[in-house]
């Protein structure tokens, strides 16, 4: 049964919104139909009581019960008045209807309510007919005058009201149905079109959004939602071209480098140090791969740990000192953060800023000689992070190579780092339509600049 019942349910909205309707104006209108058509026929019913009691007093009007008997005053078409009608001395029989006999249902009601000896009604269900009494008091005797209406009549207009009442019902909830539909249609047709806007978009990751137009507060809300995953999804497609993108350009140089030395060595027999230094250059070059994977997978895996905080705001200050918290710094350096704006905020995951602002932090901490301090500024369009440092500064003739993938200024600092922080910051910060850059008239010391959008 509950299978049956799953099977006939509506699958849409709209249907089992209108269901529902059409549910509750059926019942609503069974209740009402119900009370009218017995408030109707209590109605029509004292109707009847009433026409049988006006029937009794004008018959009373030919009793005369002021002598020591009651006898009936023969008068002008009294024929009428005597339609229906009994009329008794106490228990005797005075008059009653020329077509019934002494032991009719309507005669035997008719003794009923005349021994009853007061104003009484009563129906008989076989004749469908109505009787009233009404009492004749007197001096010396009493009489009792009982009349009788056919009921057809009435019975004939209530069962009318009954079938036009019906009629309606039907009508109405024809009506209901097909208004609700239409109703709820309508109100789900910005739904649908969002929802299908928002598949289109979020197919070729487009920056089109809902955005803040005037709409209902529901849909308003829907728009505000879809926005954040339409955000969510092209944050996710623009990181996944990104680290396809970062991986193909960085592991092009040390799979040439692998590929380059091979060649070489296979080009002619090689000695016992040939062989040995063409090794340790793919070592070299298999380690540079290996740096660089782990370098953009682990900022993979964080976004993908956290989804949740891709895109968004992050409150620049708290994520800047819990950074320089867990990477630390040397003894005798201390690091500081520093804020005009109380409450500065970007439009970027916490993890990706993290990821951009690291390698700057970790490169200020080294070559720091007492201070490391982290300027931050909230502009118009633009959050700007300066993280400056009193250590030695960048050679002049390193700036041009900055940037560049694979470069470091001075290979025997004791650093196993494969100069890939920087561009790595740099195309990060580019990724989100911001930018890191390097300050060379700013001595002593060093500064980076990062520009991140704000939220």
């Amino acid at each position: 049964m509950k299978r049956l019942l799953r099977r006939l349910a509506p699958r849409t909205l709209r249907g089992r919104l209108s269901l529902v309707a059409l549910t509750t104006a059926a019942l609503l209108m069974t209740v009402l139909t119900v009370a009218f058509n017995a408030a109707t026929s209590r109605h029509l019913q004292h109707q009847a009581d009433d026409e049988l009691r006006t029937r009794a007093a004008a018959v009373a009007t030919t009793v005369d019960t002021s002598g020591p008997r009651v006898r009936v005053v023969e008068t002008a078409n009294d024929q009428l008045l005597d339609t229906n009608v009994w009329i008794y001395a106490g228990t005797r029989l005075l008059e009653q209807p020329p077509a019934t006999t002494a032991h009719s249902a309507l005669t035997r009601a008719a003794v009923q309510l005349a021994a009853v000896g007061r104003v009484a009604c009563a129906t008989v269900p076989a004749e469908n007919v109505r009787l009233c009494s009404q009492p004749v008091p007197g001096r010396h005797a009493a009489a009792i005058v009982v009349t009788a209406l056919n009921l057809a009549p009435y019975r004939s207009s209530a069962d009318t009201l009954l079938l036009a009442s019906l009629t309606l019902d039907a009508v109405m909830l024809a009506c209901t149905y097909a208004l609700t539909r239409l109703a709820v249609g309508r109100a789900l047709r910005p739904v649908r079109t969002m929802t299908d806007q928002a598949t289109q978009w979020s197919a070729v990751a487009s920056d089109d959004r809902f955005g803040v137009a005037e709409r209902p507060a529901e849909l308003a809300r829907l728009g505000a939602s879809l926005d954040a995953l339409l955000d969510r999804i092209r944050a996710v497609l623009r990181h996944e071209r990104q680290l396809t993108a970062e991986l193909s350009h960085e592991l092009r140089t040390p799979l040439s480098r692998i590929i380059i030395e091979l060649d070489w060595w296979r080009s002619r027999p090689r000695s016992a140090a040939e062989t040995r230094a063409t090794h340790e250059v793919m070592d070299e070059a298999a380690q540079s791969m290996l740096t660089i994977c782990d370098t953009l997978l682990n900022e993979a895996r964080e976004n993908a740990v956290n989804p949740s905080e891709l895109p968004g705001t992050v409150d620049v200050v708290s994520v800047l000192r819990g950074l320089i918290q867990r990477l630390g710094t040397p003894q005798g350096v201390r690091a500081t953060v520093e804020s005009a704006d109380p409450d500065p905020k970007a439009g970027i995951a916490p993890a990706l800023l993290e990821r951009i602002v690291s390698p700057l932090l970790a490169n200020a901490a080294r070559y720091a000689h007492s201070s490391v301090t982290v300027v931050v500024r909230r502009g118009p369009a633009a959050v700007r992070i300066d993280v400056i440092d009193d250590g030695p500064g960048v050679p002049a003739a390193f700036v041009a190579e900055l940037f560049q993938p694979g470069r470091r200024a001075d290979h025997a600092d004791g650093h196993d780092g494969a100069g890939l922080g920087l561009p790595l910051a740099r195309r990060l910060a580019r990724a989100v339509g911001g930018e890191v850059s390097h300050d060379p008239e700013h001595v002593p010391g060093a500064r980076f600049t990062v520009s991140v959008p704000t939220g």
